[in-house]
Order: structure tokens, then sequence, then C-alpha cells
């Protein structure tokens, strides 16, 4: 079977609606989504619109809890606490319940393989694993799910390695990729051979950039939806 995996969408309906497109002309049998569907980006309430109309495997990300929830600390003063009154404000009850209905993980078998996706850590959606670190630090998380596939979400960079006979992989970013190059990034997962392609796929960032600053939100996003990364200065 082929699975398309996207994540972290962050309110960027174009970079949202290319990559599903790119995936099903990929021919995928199913596409996953890791979480983080809001935040910074302008079109929250069109991205979950499209999700419920889509009806796709979903889970939360902890830009979804942050907005469904009035969870305990604040975020540092910068792009993201911007935007984050901002997004709960433009989201009616019935879209906030949908952030609230969505899993913290996604368990499937897919043949002889299981697989299993998080957003950020298993129970943790907040806190990355290092993904380039030692496999006997990877290894366990395979282990106690019994998993042949461990998707994380998050971290949005593209990356899969083999911890022993299993993968261990994130898609990158949909909507605010900081892989150094712009666009939305995409995965397709063959979960028999546990072969993964990844894919990074262009976007008209006129729509997206016009709604920005339509809202007044932070202008420097503009310059990662064109280079794929955060200025240092800001």
């Amino acid at each position: 079977m082929r699975l398309g995996v996207l994540s972290d969408i962050h309110a960027n309906l174009p970079a949202f609606e290319a990559a599903l497109e790119a995936l099903r002309e990929e021919g995928v049998d199913e596409v996953l989504v890791l979480g983080d569907l809001v935040g910074y980006g302008p079109h929250p309430k069109q991205v979950i619109a499209r999700l419920m109309k889509e009806g796709l495997p979903t889970i939360a990300g902890a830009w979804d809890l942050r907005v469904a929830y009035p969870l305990p600390g604040t975020l540092p003063e910068g792009v993201g606490k911007a935007t984050l009154e901002w997004t709960r404000s433009q989201l009616s009850e019935r879209e906030l319940n949908y952030l609230r209905s969505l899993r913290l993980s996604h368990r499937k078998v897919y043949g002889e393989n299981r697989l299993v996706a998080f957003h950020g850590t298993p129970g943790n959606p907040e806190k990355h694993l290092d993904l380039l670190g030692p496999a006997n630090q990877l290894l366990p998380h395979l282990e106690r799910y019994g998993a042949a596939t461990l998707l994380l979400g998050g971290r949005h960079l593209p990356l899969s390695r083999r911890v022993g006979l299993g993968l261990v992989a994130d898609p990158g970013s949909v909507g605010l990729s900081l892989s150094g190059e712009p666009g939305a990034d995409a995965m397709v997962l063959d979960t028999e051979t546990l072969e993964v392609r990844f894919l990074k796929v262009p976007y008209d960032l006129g729509p997206l950039i016009f709604d920005l600053r339509a809202w007044g939100l932070p202008p420097v996003l503009e310059k990662v939806y064109r280079t794929g990364r955060f200025p240092q200065q800001d």
C-alpha cells in the first residue's frame, strides 16, 4: 500500500491543496495528517473545513491543542504568540470542537507491518525527538508499540531513517517548511517495503501573501514562505 503523509499545514490553504493534489496524482491509497493544522497562517477556518470535508485520518498537533484549549504556560514573545489569539478568534465552536475531537496518535496495521504516528513524541506533542540522534534512543519507541514504522510530525524538516528493521520518519511541513527551499513538503510511504519518497510541491504564493497582509499577520512569515527558513535576525 502507498500511504501519503502530510504534517504541519499551519493554516496555509494553497499549500495544503497543492500537497493533497500531488499525493493523489502519485496514486496513494490513503492520506494521513500528523497535526498542526492551524497556527501561523491566515487560513485556519478554510483548512479545517477542507479536512472535515475530506474526512482524512488526522491527529492533533501542539498548535491544535493550544488553539482548542487554554493550556497552562504561555508562548514566548514572537510570531507564534502573535498568531495564537488571532487564530482562535477566527474559529467557530464547531471548528474548535473538531480540533478537540482529534486523537493524539494514529495506529494501524498494514499487511504485516504496524504503523504508529504522533505529533512531536509519543505522549507529548510539544516535545521533539532528535531523529538524527543515536539509534538506541529511537528503537525503544518502535519496540514499545511493536511497530515497523514510527511517524513523527512537528520538526518542519523531512527526514527518514532506518532503525534496526524499522523506519522512523518526519514528512516535513506542508504550510511552513523549514527545509531551505519554498514549497509544501509531502511524503509517500510504501507500507510493505518501508521505502520513502519525499515531495517538494510548488504552490501559488500570491493568495497566501495577500491574505497574510490583509489580516495583519507578522510579515516575517512572508519571508519564510518564500525561502523555507526563518531569518536569523527575526
